[in-house]
């Protein structure tokens, strides 16, 4: 049975794959799907910090209320889910890592190629350091305007998506964005993270398809 809201989703999705916005594989999404592997973690924001650390010239804490005092950015982009959902025009609030080279927050050495991203439990996620400097990934504390929850990882994830218009940009699945995030290791060589280690794709190219090693 078709509802207005099937209707709305079928028009809209033929607008964006129309534009060149719809991966191949992928379909929309109104709705903002929860996925995630283990509990959702407590937050105490009198002992989280976020800490760099690796192949940076020093390694940097920073407490909450140090971190909600950096310069912030905000992106619209399109986030794709390697379980073939996407959604589009999601706005998205928080510190552009690229934000903290060029600032200097933090220098990284010459011989870093990679980027460990680590939330709570020990869950890792890997990425090249230039996709990590692109403009489309972001350490994320807000989501279309308000505190992100915490199923979608408050306080802090990151966030990878397509930033519509911009070409040129490596785009990988939204996994590879962690939620609950608590620290970045800059490393001289990669090392695969926790669903990589588990058969997904190391890269994780959205155009590609590349959902499984």
């Amino acid at each position: 049975m078709f509802t207005f809201e099937s209707l709305n989703r079928r028009d809209e999705e033929q607008r964006v794959s129309d534009e060149g916005r719809l991966p191949p594989g992928q379909s929309l999404t109104l709705k903002f799907p929860v996925l995630h592997y283990g509990p959702v973690p407590s937050f105490n924001p009198a002992t989280w910090d976020f800490r760099i650390w690796g192949g940076v010239e020093e390694e940097r804490r920073w407490t909450w209320e140090e971190f909600n005092q950096l310069p912030r950015t905000q992106l619209k982009m399109d986030i794709h889910c390697v379980t073939r959902w996407s959604k589009f025009d999601t706005l998205w609030e928080g510190v552009s890592v690229k934000t903290f080279v060029d600032e200097g927050l933090i220098k990284v050495k010459p011989d870093v190629t990679h980027v460990m991203q680590h939330a709570e439990y020990g869950f890792t996620t890997n990425l090249p350091l230039d996709v990590v400097l692109q403009e489309n990934f972001l350490l994320a504390t807000h989501f279309d305007g308000q505190p992100l929850t915490p199923d979608h990882g408050y306080p802090l994830r990151g966030v990878v998506g397509a930033i519509p218009g911009e070409e040129g940009l490596e785009t990988p699945y939204f996994w590879k964005g962690a939620k609950w995030l608590r620290g970045l290791e800059f490393m001289a060589g990669d090392r695969r993270g926790f669903w990589e280690q588990a058969g997904y794709h190391n890269r994780a190219d959205i155009w590609e398809e590349e959902r499984f090693g």
